[in-house]
C-alpha cells in the first residue's frame, strides 16, 4: 500500500449525516461498506451492507463497484478511514467514511451472517417464484401480528397489532401485482394455493425473533420497534440474496423487493413518531 494513498483526502459524515444521505438513495446508488470482521458483522450491521474486512480489501476491489459512492463504517470510524483513504488511493471517486461507525449508528440494524438466509432464494429460477416467497414472507409476517393479539391485554397494543397486520396484506396486494403484471395471471387463490406457505419475514422463527428481541408486549413502542428490526432484516436479506444471486431478471426482482421493504421501513418510522407524539395514524 502507497503512502499517498494515508494522504488523500475523502469526506466524512457522522452516523446521524450518513443515514440522512441514505434516506433517499436508493439500493442502487450507493454501496455499504462494512470493514469490520465476520464476527462484528454477524453481531450487528447497517442492512444491505457488503462484507469486506479490512485486511482483504485490497483485495477484494472487484465487489465494490467503483462507479457508485462508497459508504464505508467499521466498529468505532478508525479502520473505515483507512479503508476509505486506500479506496481512494485505488481511484474510486466518491467514497465517505462514516466517522463514529457502527458504535455510534442510531438506525436500524440487521444480524446474522453474510449468507444467512440467502438460500431462501439461492435456487429459484424464476421472479414468478421470488415474488411467491417473498409474498409468503409478508403472510408469515401478518399471521406473527395476528397470533400476538392473543398474548396482549392493552387495547392500544392490540390496535397496533392490527394496524400492522393491515399494513401487510397491502404488501402483499403489490407483491400481487407484480406477479400479475409479469405472468399475466391473476387468480389469486390459485396463486396462494398452488406458491404460498407462511414463512416469516427475514427468514428466522418467531420463537428466535421472541429470544433477540425480548420486546414487552404491552408497550406500543416495543411493538413498533420489534416490527422495524423485522423489516431492518427483511431489507437486509433481500439486498444480500440480490447480490448472492446469478441471475440479472431475478436480482432485479430482488432488489425491487428490497426498495419496497425499505419503504415499508420508513413507513414504521413516521407510526413509531405518530406513537410517541400522539399524532394520527395514515400509515400505508
Amino acid at each position: 500500500m502507497r503512502w499517498k494513498q494515508f494522504l488523500t483526502p475523502v469526506q466524512s459524515m457522522n452516523p446521524d449525516e450518513a443515514r440522512a444521505y441514505l434516506s433517499d438513495k436508493t439500493l442502487q446508488e450507493v454501496t455499504i461498506l462494512d470493514v469490520r470482521q465476520p464476527g462484528e458483522y454477524e453481531e450487528g450491521h447497517i442492512p444491505g451492507a457488503t462484507l469486506v474486512p479490512l485486511a482483504v480489501l485490497t483485495d477484494s476491489l472487484d465487489q465494490i463497484d467503483p462507479f457508485k459512492p462508497v459508504l464505508v463504517y467499521c466498529a468505532i470510524g478508525g479502520r473505515s478511514r483507512i479503508a476509505a483513504q486506500t479506496l481512494a488511493g485505488k481511484g474510486y471517486e466518491q467514497v465517505i467514511n462514516m466517522s463514529g461507525g457502527f458504535k455510534a449508528w442510531n438506525g436500524q440494524a440487521a444480524f446474522g451472517a453474510e449468507e444467512a438466509g440467502v438460500d431462501i432464494f439461492a435456487e429459484l429460477d424464476s421472479a414468478e417464484m421470488i415474488l411467491a416467497t417473498a409474498y409468503s414472507l409478508e403472510e408469515g409476517l401478518r399471521d406473527f401480528y395476528l397470533r400476538m393479539l392473543d398474548r396482549v391485554s392493552d387495547e392500544k397494543v392490540k390496535s397496533v397489532f392490527r394496524l400492522l397486520a393491515d399494513i401487510e396484506i397491502k404488501h402483499k396486494d403489490r407483491l400481487f401485482a407484480e406477479y400479475t403484471r409479469i405472468t399475466g395471471k391473476d387468480d389469486r387463490g390459485d396463486f396462494e394455493c398452488r406458491f404460498v406457505t407462511p414463512l416469516m419475514e427475514g427468514g428466522m422463527t418467531t420463537e428466535e425473533y421472541m429470544e433477540r428481541f425480548k420486546p414487552d408486549f404491552e408497550s406500543p413502542v416495543d411493538v413498533i420497534s420489534l416490527a422495524m428490526s423485522i423489516e431492518a432484516q427483511a431489507l437486509d436479506l433481500y439486498i444480500r440474496s440480490a447480490a448472492w444471486t446469478q441471475s440479472d431478471d431475478n436480482r432485479a426482482i430482488l432488489e425491487q423487493i428490497a426498495s419496497e421493504e425499505k419503504t415499508h421501513l420508513e413507513r414504521l418510522g413516521q407510526l413509531m413518531d405518530e406513537l410517541v407524539g400522539g399524532g394520527s395514524r395514515t400509515t400505508n
